[in-house]
């Protein structure tokens, strides 16, 4: 059985999902998980490959915490690493032209809808 945590983190997966399906992106993969890292969405736009990092909150009246903050600096080394291994097993050329994008979703329970930021590029290889 699934924590309310992953249910709550695949929920934000899936409308992050549909939100790229909808500007015409092209999802590979989902989930590529190694012991060390993990990449929640595997997407290409106009041949570039995008890798994304979805982070999913409910939402609070506390607005001083946004869940893009999750994305530490650890963490960023980690999506790195684990971007270049993708290429690197599903043999793309060298000079494939990848970035990493996170995006944020905060659910509100009460209305049933989401508010989604899509911060392109936001971390740096």
């Amino acid at each position: 059985m699934k924590t309310i945590k992953r249910q709550v983190g695949d929920l934000g997966e899936d409308i992050a999902v549909r939100y790229l399906l909808a500007r015409s992106y092209q999802i590979i993969e989902r989930n590529f998980w190694r012991p060390w890292g993990e990449i929640d969405i595997v997407a290409q736009n106009k041949g570039d490959m995008v890798f994304v990092e979805v982070k999913t909150l409910n939402q609070r009246a506390d607005r001083s915490y946004v869940p893009e903050q999750n994305v530490s600096w650890q963490k960023q080394r980690k999506l790195v690493r684990v971007c270049q291994l993708y290429l690197a097993q599903k043999k793309y050329p060298p000079n494939t032209a990848w970035q990493i994008d996170v995006i944020a979703v905060e659910l509100n329970w009460q209305t049933h809808r989401a508010n989604l930021r899509h911060l392109k590029n936001a971390v740096w290889n």
